[in-house]
């Protein structure tokens, strides 16, 4: 199994919006593609920001390709993303994740 995070950073009064965008377009896309065992979006708010990472778990890598395309580690954006984030992280993470 392999996790997946990403890393984004929105002004703290846009905080509200960016996360009910998540919540009803991201996860539903990460949920939707065969091969994503679960989706979760952790968010931290701290000095006029929010921080919000994704955190997904995938069968295997290339079912995150067919999330992100041929190249894995590139983030994927949304078209509302732009409009909320103070930066666009080009890569997301990789980690392989275990049990026992």
């Amino acid at each position: 199994m392999i996790a997946r995070m990403w890393h984004g950073t929105t002004p703290l009064h846009k905080a509200d919006e960016y996360q009910r965008l998540m919540r009803e377009i991201a996860i539903p896309d990460y949920l939707a593609t065969e091969g994503n065992i679960s989706a979760f979006v952790l968010r931290r708010d701290e000095g006029g920001m929010a921080h919000f990472t994704t955190l997904t778990f995938w069968r295997s890598l290339d079912a995150i390709k067919a999330f992100a395309g041929e190249d894995a580690a590139v983030a994927k954006y949304y078209n509302f993303d732009p409009d909320f984030l103070v930066e666009l992280v080009p890569h997301a993470e990789h980690y392989e994740a275990f049990d026992k």
